[in-house]
């Protein structure tokens, strides 16, 4: 057995590998970024090594410094996570000739399904059904253009090396092609250094089924189920769970055999998982389901399978990785309930999910019984560098219907402040109907629009809870009089009035009347007069009012930078007249791009932005002058 691994990632899944190795005997050794010196996967392990700069590209994407770390703490072994190296067969190599163990499959396994073009032609020569596309080496506009019209509108392009809903665009015209396929392209090249890409024919009522595989180096493969990743925003995947709603068994069986042949084919080692495209305008059947990709590591949403089979995926891991063969066969595996994992992100939902950086003052989680996945703790730093994700909320229960109430009861009891985050989206999510149904597809989020969107106004329930915490702290302080003056409503050491005026999103509201709530109230952390209440996983500070003035907002016409980023695009110039909607620039965080607009006609009058550049949140980029 491994004796000492080194966790070539950080955030969640960094704490999650040392977990599992701990419960193991394994001691662990930790790689951080200067970003990361503080984070709570390097307290967590036995040993920490520094390995440079923030920016991934100067520290975890660059291998020579993770083996150089894992030789001078004597680590025998380097488990990837999930993202940055966990998928390069370079680097997976490099690890086994620096005379180390890789936790993963071979490099040849790797290579083989890390292309999504050559493992489509791979999985065809093995009788695995796969989508109608384009998988070409003709890489041209020209050709790309010509492909698309052909297969059909609506298309998707796909970065061959893509993984982690990056470097993918839906075109629903031919008019739009070109500029799809370059953002696309800028997106791969920025994000897996190939801006090659793939089309594939848009299935229509697509439902996203992966099959979770395992082999080890005995020549054994099984699989462990399928779960379901339908409910997924711009191809990221937000809510998984497992079994796949509607899956019978037949069918079940079908792609399951299906995914273990993909895997025997590239004779495979460890954790991996087949994805399928369903199209469920008949229900799921196997004759409607497709190979979309292998993923060559351990996903994201693994914790749902670990919940319905009773099996430690990581501990598997570096069992298989030690030489052992697979602890179950085929036949002592079986499904034990249903499983779904909310995926809680650092991001703006009323704002176009724009990511949301910052220290978390508060950072409340769910009752100890429910499985939260996390690589952060209340004062941690969300920051600009990283993927914004927060935690993983996992339930587990009896039934489908069950693990959905208990799901709403964890969002329950989740705060997140004043990083904002999708809580209150996935609650919306959860409390659909279609979802509830069971009979989603992967356009669900697109489909629902802003029904799914919490409005972010604080209702009178909430209002008067902050309200009822806000009396019984001065009641229980006793307040100078000076103090007394910010209030309304009662009197420091008299029965208090139900009314007061408070402050809520930089607004001042009078609560006439003090209602019960049946949601929590956490202390803000702003001032000793300051409650954050939550309530459908929306969190809101309500406090008592300030007269020191405010903020004052952008000038209409203003182009803000709507979080801290990169200048990708600068498409305009002093002068040029722009319509509504036109793009001006992008900007790139958090490995995603975001188009910024023009917000009405007009003539730009003003470009502080040039490309390459770096801002801060909330610089201003540009003025639009309204046209006449």
């Amino acid at each position: 057995m491994i004796a000492k691994l080194l966790i070539a990632n950080r955030g969640e899944i960094a704490c999650r590998i040392i977990r599992t190795a701990h419960a193991m005997g394994i001691a662990t050794v930790a790689v951080y970024s200067d970003a990361d010196a503080k984070a709570l996967h390097v307290r967590l392990a036995d040993e920490a090594m520094h390995i440079g700069p923030s920016p991934a590209a100067e520290s975890y994407l660059v291998g020579e410094k993770i083996i150089a770390a894992a030789k001078e703490t004597g680590a025998e072994a380097i488990h990837p996570g999930y993202g940055f190296l966990s998928e390069n067969a370079g680097f997976a190599q490099a690890v086994i000739d620096a005379g180390l163990i890789w936790v993963g499959p071979k490099p040849s396994s790797i290579e083989a399904m890390g292309l999504k073009d050559a493992a489509k032609k791979l999985m065809r020569e093995a009788g695995v059904p796969v989508t109608p596309g384009y998988e070409g080496d003709n890489q041209s506009v020209e050709r790309l253009k010509k492909e698309a019209d052909a297969i059909g509108y609506p298309v998707l392009i796909k970065a061959v090396a893509g993984g982690g809903g990056k470097g993918m665009r839906k075109v629903d015209a031919a008019a739009d092609f070109e500029a799809a396929l370059e953002s696309c392209r800028r997106e791969a090249k920025a994000s897996f250094s190939n801006d090659e890409v793939l089309l594939e024919k848009w299935i229509t009522s697509p439902r996203h089924i992966e099959v979770q595989v395992f082999g080890d180096s005995h020549g054994n493969v099984v699989h462990l189920f399928e779960r379901d990743c339908s409910l997924q925003r711009r191809h990221q995947k937000v809510i998984e769970e497992a079994p796949a709603p509607g899956m019978d068994e037949a069918t079940r069986e079908e792609i399951c055999a299906a995914a273990v042949r993909a895997a025997k084919e590239v004779d495979y080692e460890g954790a991996g998982t087949i994805e399928f495209i369903a199209d469920a305008s008949e229900g799921l059947r196997a004759d409607r389901i497709f190979f979309m990709e292998m993923n060559t590591r351990l996903q994201v949403e693994h914790p749902v399978t670990e919940e319905i089979t009773g099996v430690d995926l990581v501990g598997w891991q570096l069992r298989v990785a030690s030489g052992e063969p697979i602890p179950l066969k085929q036949e002592e595996l079986s499904i034990n309930g249903h499983a779904i994992e909310a995926r809680l992100y650092a991001e703006d939902p009323a704002k176009g999910f724009l990511p949301s950086t910052g220290r978390l003052d508060r950072y409340c989680l769910p009752d100890d019984e429910y499985r939260v996945d996390s690589g952060v703790e209340e004062n941690s730093v969300i920051s600009p560098f990283y993927d914004p994700m927060i935690a993983k909320i996992i339930v587990h229960e009896d039934t489908r219907e069950n693990a959905i109430t208990s799901l709403l009861e964890a969002l329950e009891g989740t705060a997140v402040w004043p990083v904002k985050s999708n809580a209150g989206f996935l609650y919306l999510s959860a409390t659909s109907d279609v979802f509830r149904s069971g009979e989603f597809t992967t356009g669900f989020i697109a489909e629902q629009g802003n029904a799914l969107i919490p409005d972010g106004e604080p209702d009178a329930e909430v209002l008067g809870q902050g309200a009822r915490h806000l009396i019984e702290a001065f009641s229980n302080d006793g307040l100078h009089s000076r103090d007394n003056e910010l209030l309304e409503g009662f009197r420091i050491n008299s029965a208090p009035k139900r009314s007061l005026l408070v402050q809520a999103d930089g607004r001042n509201i009078e609560v006439a009347n003090v209602p019960d709530f049946s949601g929590r109230t956490y202390s803000s952390g702003a001032s000793p007069t300051g409650a954050l209440v939550t309530k459908k996983g929306q969190s809101f500070v309500i406090g008592l009012p300030r007269y020191d003035g405010g903020v004052a907002s952008a000038a209409d016409g203003a182009i803000l930078a709507p979080m801290p980023g990169k200048v990708i695009a600068v498409d305009v110039a002093e002068g040029d007249a722009v319509t509504v909607g036109q793009r001006l620039m992008v900007l790139e965080a958090m490995k995603m791009e975001h188009a910024l607009t023009a917000p009405f006609d007009g003539t730009v009058t003003e470009l502080s932005a040039a490309t390459g550049a770096q801002v801060q949140v909330e610089a201003v980029l540009c003025m639009v002058e309204p046209a006449e």
